[in-house]
């Protein structure tokens, strides 16, 4: 190898390194996948008194006396957030409308996904979501579907925070997807389309600790 051979591949490999470097510096951090832990996790219940379902459109709710829940919870250290616990079964008792319409809501699509998204260390308070929500309203005359972006996409989804120190799981009126779907007898109370909020505060037992760095 002649000497300017080698001074113009020393220069080439000079180059590439200092390529790498600025690459390496300037690239954006990769966000680390939050990591969750859970104690004591299994199955658990999920109990709220009265519920709301509201037509924000029509402003129009259906309320619920009482709400029972089945979750599974994962348990342990290093869990995914999404998909921490599942909900299998809901079960709501003593449910009207307006006009006093009396109201079956059948829950479909189970098991719904409970998902962890951030952490406040501070209040030991962690917000997430519900996912997968497809339910049936059921009364005379009316009856409805609740989904997310259509009426069979079982897609529907809530914005919840869950409480390490008064274990409520609390789902919140804003950062949902619901919708009223394929009304039938409804008189115009409630409207095909029309977005919808549900609410409700649930104690869940055995109490859980949910935690990430």
């Amino acid at each position: 190898m002649t000497m300017m051979t080698w001074k113009r591949t020393g220069s080439a490999l000079m180059a590439g390194a200092a390529t790498a470097l600025l690459i390496a510096t300037t690239a954006p951090a990769q966000a680390a996948t939050p990591t969750w832990s859970v104690k004591p996790g299994g199955a658990a219940t999920a109990k709220a008194g009265k519920t709301v379902l509201v037509d924000t459109k029509t402003k129009n709710k259906l309320t619920c006396a009482a709400l029972t829940s089945k979750v599974t919870i994962k348990k342990g250290h290093h869990l995914a957030g999404a998909g921490i616990a599942s909900i299998t079964s809901l079960t709501f008792s003593h449910c009207s409308g307006p006009l006093g319409i009396s109201f079956t809501v059948k829950s479909t699509h189970l098991p719904w996904k409970l998902n962890a998204v951030s952490y406040n260390k501070t209040t030991g308070v962690t917000t997430g979501t519900i996912t997968g929500i497809h339910a049936a309203l059921s009364g005379k005359p009316c009856t409805a579907q609740v989904d997310g972006t259509g009426a069979t996409k079982n897609n529907g989804k809530v914005k919840v925070t869950y409480s390490n120190k008064t274990h409520k799981l609390t789902v919140l009126a804003g950062g949902g997807n619901l919708h009223i779907y394929k009304p039938s007898g409804c008189l115009g109370l409630i409207n095909a389309g029309d977005p919808s909020q549900f609410t409700a505060v649930n104690t869940v037992s055995p109490a859980q600790t949910i935690t990430s760095p």
